[in-house]
């Protein structure tokens, strides 16, 4: 039958004649295609990384007094090893890691380039090589689950295994092995001891066929299956390590991967046929044990046949590896079960990656030495890399046959619609006929009412309009003359407080001018620099009074009068704004406002030094919010600011300049910004001023940059001081001598936080300044300054050895 599952006699030996013409049919081209692939071989060779570990508690303490055995130089991918304290070797690697190194850090130079491989269809191999204690399971296996920054490779290599295929059509499996005394046992079952191993000469490779194989779907499954495989590892307590592994745990993911190629279209009936093919790749994580000597790690009775079994499979794989790095015609690889099963990655067709680890302690040279020559040697051993695909043949037949089928059920019902096609076409055609005739009858009648209808509607629809616009005219008369009404009593309102501000603050000017004056008449008493103050009382009211405007005006109010003709006006909302400045939750409002914008463009055409202070100070308050000193810098605030600087002479105007920009000094951030537009050539510019509150900003600024470059010295900084290269060092040393107290402590902070970075110390040596360090460490009033000055002088060679010096030459002070 033509609905049968499979065609009728005569159909399908059409079907099977037209498949069968290998000159047109698809089979006949995927034939040709599939005999035509030929695996391609691609060189490869071993890729070694080393990892030093840090030193341990006991390290610290036995080799207190002696210096790492080895000496990396990560940026050349150079290794060097101490023989004496003048003599060394020099070792090259691919990659080298710091003991500073992050899991991450290692995972992308060592594993990820080989995961990427295996998605790509090539089998892979990571493997950690090392003294025991070294760091080995960390680097592969660490799980941690508390903090995702720890987690080993194998932990990241199947999360990127996983996110890299598809989960409908790709399937990955995970075995977990443990070759122990020269046995494979399954770390899945542990049941499963002494499993055979079977060379595949088809593939080229070996298999473990007793040997567990779960599939994942999920990282968080394959967590659970390395944590009980991890349970059942065989570990033991040495004195180089509390946990050391006693056996090679070998991880195998197998990855299937299902890939469409289109195949060669020679004609229009081949489109949309394509050859499935199957990526059958493997990753091989091996942990191996760790090479130790019996005298240091202090076994006995079962861990010391344990030490001998892992020291005999190093040493084949080391011999195997030997042999093929010097190309000799036999391997020894069945010297033992470890090199049976890494036979793909050294010599083989495996894309391997080996990490090396080493301790830096002197005590154990010779096993870093041992360690590095193993490296060495895999760094010389060459694969040739092979993509392992096959056509899925079976799958293809499954699709064509339902393809066939579906074919056959659509001709089957195409034959049947035909069959009664033209009855139906007769009839539709005298039906059509009958209803043509009446739907003329009923449109003529339609056409005429709908006529009547619209020249009724059209009418209706003017006299509408007519008394809408009326009402419209109206309503909009009244809500104009309302609008006006509200404008005209709101302004008269801002009129009148406006003039009580004015009032206000022409008496706070009278009593600041008072005050001034008098103040002046004692500063020239008692000392030759002049110094501004305000007083507290005049601060508590006039800022109840601003708070007052504030709350009855409104922001938005005051911001419009900075736009205003009236000089007075404005200056007295400047004032006010500027206070407002000084609260964070208004500074928020201003910024939000349009603020900056207005102080900017007033500051760009000053009218006088009295409105580019007050602006300045507005800026000044606004800099002590870190969230606002990148916009200022962004909407070119240290440009002004310098050029105000150059032209001011009123003292209350380089106070507030100096005190902008030594906020905006604070942010490490923008001080390369602040030194290329000249920043720091006008703080030293103002600092030769005779008034004391603006050296005492100044000194604050330079205090603020050598605390953000300290900062940034503890980070690896190695670049001398910004202060030192725009020669700033002779100001704060000559202050440092001889200046008032509010000038002193922030020149002696600038001082200490310039010594914390070493390359400044020759150079405040030179200048005279660590005559000032030491006194600071004895003399300084503030105890954690004096401290810290203390900690700078001894952490330092080069001040210490200054120290010293000053002090064999100077005995009696």
């Amino acid at each position: 039958m033509a609905n049968s599952r499979f065609p009728a006699a005569a159909d399908r030996g059409v079907l099977q004649k037209c498949l069968s013409n290998s000159a047109s049919s698809p089979f006949g081209r995927l034939k040709r295609s599939a005999s035509s692939k030929e695996e391609a071989s691609v060189p490869g060779r071993v890729r070694v990384a080393v990892r030093l570990r840090p030193r341990n508690a006991e390290e610290l303490k036995a080799d207190l007094d002696f210096a790492d055995c080895v000496e990396l130089e990560p940026e050349l991918h150079r290794l060097k090893l101490r023989k004496n304290n003048w003599d060394y070797e020099t070792f090259q690697f691919d990659e080298v890691l710091t003991e500073h190194a992050s899991q991450k850090r290692v995972y992308e130079v060592v594993g990820k380039p080989v995961v990427e491989s295996v998605l790509q269809g090539y089998n892979g191999t990571i493997m950690a090589y090392g003294q025991t204690g070294t760091g080995k399971t960390y680097t592969l296996g660490r799980l941690d689950e508390e903090d995702d920054s720890n987690r080993g490779i194998m932990i990241r290599a199947v999360e990127d295994l996983l996110s890299g295929i598809s989960l409908k059509d790709d399937c990955v499996t995970v075995s977990y092995l443990q070759l122990y005394m020269e046995t494979v046992q399954d770390l899945l079952a542990p049941e499963k001891e002494n499993i055979p191993i079977v060379d595949d000469p088809k593939m080229r490779d070996v298999l473990i066929p007793g040997a567990s194989v779960v599939e994942i779907r999920d990282h968080k499954s394959f967590s659970e299956l390395l944590k009980s495989g991890e349970a059942n590892r065989a570990v033991a307590n040495t004195k180089l390590n509390a946990e050391s592994s006693r056996s090679h745990a070998i991880l195998v993911i197998n990855v299937r991967r299902l890939v469409s190629e289109a195949q060669e279209k020679s004609s229009p009936s081949d489109q949309g046929f394509l050859v499935p093919t199957i990526r059958r790749s493997k990753l091989v994580i091996v942990d191996l044990a760790g090479s130790e000597r019996i005298d240091k790690s202090g076994v006995g009775g079962s861990s010391l046949d344990e030490a001998k079994s892992i020291n005999l499979s190093l040493t084949a794989l080391g011999k195997c590896i030997n042999a093929i790095a010097e190309g000799n015609s036999h391997v020894p690889i069945r010297d033992s079960k470890l090199t049976r099963l890494l036979r793909d990655s050294f010599g083989g067709t495996a894309r391997t990656s080996l990490v090396i680890t080493i301790g830096p302690s002197p005590l154990h040279r010779g096993e870093t030495s041992s360690t590095i020559m193993f490296g060495q040697r895999a760094m010389k051993v060459e694969n040739m890399v092979r993509l392992k695909e096959e056509f899925d043949y079976k799958s293809l037949c499954r699709r064509l046959e339902r393809e066939i089928d579906k074919l056959l059920v659509e001709n089957e019902r195409h034959t049947k619609a035909m069959i009664g096609a033209e009855d139906l076409q007769r009839t539709y055609e005298e039906m059509a006929a009958n209803q043509n005739v009446k739907h003329q009858k009923e449109l003529k009648e339609l056409s005429s009412r709908l006529h009547a209808v619209n020249v009724d509607r059209e009418k209706l629809q003017l006299q509408l309009r007519d008394s809408q616009i009326e009402v419209q005219l109206e309503k909009e008369l009244g809500e104009e003359i309302n609008r006006r009404l509200e404008l005209e009593a709101e302004n008269k309102d801002l009129n009148d407080k406006v003039l009580q501000l004015q009032n206000e603050v022409n008496e706070m000017q009278r009593e600041l001018e008072q005050m001034r004056s008098g103040y002046q008449c004692k500063a020239d008493k008692s000392h030759p620099v002049q110094k501004m103050t305000q007083n507290s009382n005049g601060q508590n009211r006039s800022k109840s009074t601003i708070v007052k405007l504030f709350e009855q005006v409104g922001l938005q109010n005051l911001l419009a009068l900075l736009k205003s003709p009236d000089e007075d006006v404005q200056l007295q909302a400047l004032r006010v704004i500027a206070n407002l400045a000084a609260d964070e939750a208004h500074q928020v409002k201003i910024m939000e406002g349009g603020g900056l914008s207005l102080l900017l463009d007033i500051l760009r055409k000053p009218k006088n030094d009295s409105v580019c202070g007050i602006v300045a100070g507005a800026i000044a308050n606004l800099a002590m919010r870190e969230l606002n000193q990148v916009r200022l810098v962004e909407e070119g605030v240290i440009e002004l600011l310098v050029i105000i600087a150059h032209k001011a002479q009123d003292p209350q105007t380089l106070r507030m300049v100096a005190g902008a920009l030594a906020n905006l000094c604070g942010n490490g951030e923008i001080q390369e910004k602040l030194r290329s537009e000249g920043g720091i050539k006008v703080l030293l510019k103002m600092g030769e001023s005779q008034y004391l509150d603006v050296q005492a900003q100044v000194a604050r600024a330079l205090a603020n940059i050598a605390k953000c470059e300290s900062k940034r010295a503890l980070q690896e900084y190695d670049a001398r001081s910004l202060l030192i290269e725009e020669e700033a060092l002779p100001w704060i040393v000559e202050k440092a001598k001889d200046c008032a107290e509010v000038v002193h402590r922030h020149i002696e902070m600038a001082l200490v936080h310039l010594a914390q970075n070493e390359c400044n110390a020759e150079v405040l040596v030179n200048s005279g300044a660590f005559t000032e360090l030491v006194r600071i460490s004895h003399e300084c009033m503030k105890e954690d300054v004096r401290s810290l000055a203390y900690r700078v002088v001894c952490a330092s060679p080069v001040l210490q050895a200054e120290f010293l010096r000053f002090s064999s030459t100077s005995p009696g002070e």
